[in-house]
Formats: C-alpha cells, sequence, structure tokens
C-alpha cells in the first residue's frame, strides 16, 4: 500500500511540474470528483514549490480553487439533471469501486436536509462530505449563481489555502502533511464554524 502512495506522490508531483497550474487544476477536480488523486499530496506539494519560488501562493489558490469549484458544478449538475432515485441505482451499481457509496449519499443528503444552504459551506470542508455536498443542491434546486457558488468558492479557498500553507511551511517535508490530516480537517471544520457564530452573534447584536 505504502508503494501505491508513493508512486501517486510520483505522479502528482511529475503533473504539477509538467503542466504547472493547470495540472493543478486538473488533479484537485479529480480529487473532488472521488478518484484516487490524493489531495493530502497535490496541495501540500504545491505549497513546496510555492516556498521554493517556483509558484505564486496567489495563483496557486486560484488554480485549486478553480478545480474544487469545477468538479462541485458539475456534481451539482448531476444532481440538478439525474434525480435522487435513479442516481442511488447508479452509484449502487458502482459501489464496489468504492469511489463514492450510497451511505456517502445519504449522508450528504441528510446534512444539506438539516442545514440548508450553509451546509454547502460548511460541507466542503468537513471530512467524508466535501464536493458530495452539491449532489443535495442541485437536487433541490438551489441557485447556482448566489449562494451555491458562493458558498463553494469560500469553502474550497478556505480548505485548499490551508493545505497549501502547510505545504509552504513544512518545506521539503511536505509529504509529512499527510500524518496530520485528519487532525487539520477538523481543526478546519472547528475553526469555521466558530467564524460562522461569531459573525451571526455580531449580526444579532448589531456589531
Amino acid at each position: 500500500m505504502g508503494h501505491l502512495v508513493g508512486d501517486a506522490a510520483h505522479w502528482i508531483q511529475e503533473v504539477i511540474h509538467s503542466f504547472g497550474y493547470v495540472g493543478l487544476v486538473v488533479l484537485v477536480a479529480l480529487s473532488n470528483l472521488f478518484l484516487p488523486v490524493y489531495t493530502e499530496f497535490v496541495l501540500p506539494f504545491a505549497g513546496f514549490l510555492v516556498g521554493r519560488g517556483r509558484f505564486s501562493f496567489p495563483l496557486v489558490l486560484l488554480a485549486a480553487t478553480a478545480g474544487s469549484s469545477a468538479a462541485s458544478l458539475l456534481l451539482y449538475y448531476v444532481g440538478f439533471r439525474v434525480g435522487e432515485d435513479r442516481l442511488r441505482k447508479l452509484v449502487k451499481r458502482f459501489e464496489r469501486f468504492r469511489i463514492v457509496t450510497v451511505s456517502d449519499l445519504d449522508r450528504a443528503s441528510k446534512f444539506f436536509e438539516r442545514r440548508g444552504g450553509i451546509a454547502v459551506l460548511i460541507g466542503q470542508i468537513t471530512p467524508n462530505v466535501g464536493a458530495l455536498i452539491s449532489v443535495p443542491a442541485g437536487m433541490k434546486r438551489m441557485p447556482v449563481f448566489g449562494r451555491f457558488l458562493g458558498f463553494t468558492v469560500l469553502g474550497g479557498a478556505l480548505w485548499n489555502g490551508t493545505f497549501v500553507t502547510l505545504g509552504w511551511a513544512f518545506g521539503a517535508r511536505w509529504e509529512t502533511v499527510e500524518r496530520f490530516m485528519p487532525v487539520v480537517e477538523w481543526g478546519v471544520l472547528i475553526l469555521l464554524l466558530a467564524g460562522v457564530i461569531f459573525l451571526l452573534w455580531r449580526w444579532r447584536t448589531g456589531g
């Protein structure tokens, strides 16, 4: 297994070295579509290259967020066009490939039902939910050019920016970011929730 992960990390490095920002857009998009492209290698490695002066942080963040947003828009379209019953049957047919399962889809749908539009923002940085939150958003016909795209871009920027920054900070040891992935995932989520609560409190108190 370690050998496969090492090969994947090497392949990711080759793609980014060869295609630059365009390669980063594609890799992040594939990762958000639940294909075997590891975000924990893509973003920290891009951050490492920022530290080396090869890439620009704003452009890396823009490319990564464009990739995650493109994947989310595609999943939104799937939810919008296919519908829940047909989609569940389709997902069940391909569950053996372990790309996404019916339980993953149900988890995202329930989360959207409970939280509404804000679920798109929170879901983007929630472990085991991610861009899949876009599917129920499409099913419920959430307006694309408004809250959906705004929350998607904001959530993606927070997520991508965190891991790019970690790769930048770790430097040549960027691969070790993978070890802290679960902690960072929940840390980003907690910080975002704290920020949302603070903003709501300020709004209610007229601050």
